[in-house]
């Protein structure tokens, strides 16, 4: 389904899942999509529904010209949601998409119950970080700066074969301007102060091996909000959605448990 957001940008959407059911929203980071999450959804609660999307600049999302801000992240994921009749959701988002989970519960808290914030922070980098990075796309393309990225995403065990290959894939197929825009996004993003006013059940997640968004960078994000649980994915990097799967879903489902998101499990026959 596409979703027209606020200022006419068109979003990608798919949802899966009983209808009527509790529903779970997943947003990727910079650089990916949607197919970031095809490894866990067969491992979530069968009784949830899972509004996945691609964020502007993204996968079948459009691209508009570069710059994006955060608000209009957070506006796209208001008009995903709203176009889909949902309230009350739990939305788990990685990296920038961890970041606009944290600008839409700050913002919208009818439309949010919980949150899943995995390989994220308040605030990731410095303005003067970012702008280096997108002077040297602007100048060089994203292609130079591909194996530089995925040094940074991928856990050991993921940094050659299959899952190496496919993140190679969706950052080549990535628009230039999308992915600039999402830089300039984060870029301009520091949720220090207003998410350490959010109040209400938060699971944090980060992979030992992130380079990314470094574990103790996300366990201070998460150490913010009163009550939340922060687990580390071993093993993993920034992508634990496809290095860890099974790791990633099982902390996502009793999260989901726990809140009372999905059904307790099934007792062993």
């Amino acid at each position: 389904m596409i979703v027209e957001a606020r200022d006419g940008c068109r979003l990608s959407t798919r949802i899966e899942g009983p209808d009527h059911a509790p529903a779970l929203v997943l947003a990727h980071g910079l650089g990916m999509d949607m197919t970031l999450w095809d490894e866990v959804l067969p491992l979530l609660p069968g009784d949830i529904r899972v509004l996945r999307y691609d964020l502007r600049g993204h996968g079948g999302s459009d691209a508009p010209d570069a710059p994006y801000t955060m608000g209009q992240m957070v506006s796209d994921a208001e008009a995903v949601i709203e176009a889909h009749g949902l309230t009350d959701t739990v939305f788990a988002g990685l990296s920038l998409g961890g970041m606009v989970a944290q600008g839409l519960a700050i913002k919208r808290l009818d439309l949010v119950r919980g949150l899943v914030l995995s390989n994220t922070a308040a605030k990731i980098g410095t303005p003067k970080i970012w702008e280096e990075r997108i002077a040297v796309i602007r100048r060089s393309g994203l292609a130079a700066q591909s194996e530089a990225v995925l040094d940074r995403w991928l856990g050991r065990d993921a940094r050659h074969g299959a899952v190496a290959a496919r993140a190679r894939r969706v950052l080549g197929a990535m628009s230039v301007e999308g992915y600039i825009g999402g830089c300039a996004a984060v870029s301009g993003t520091d949720f220090w102060t207003p998410t350490s006013g959010l109040r209400l059940p938060v699971l944090g997640l980060a992979g030992s091996e992130d380079r990314s968004v470094p574990a103790d960078l996300a366990r201070e994000t998460v150490d913010l909000i009163p009550g939340a649980r922060f687990e580390i994915i071993r093993r993993a990097g920034h992508l634990p959605p496809v290095e860890r799967p099974g790791d990633w879903a099982d902390h996502v489902t009793r999260f989901l448990r726990a809140t009372g998101h999905a059904g307790a499990a099934q007792a062993a026959p």
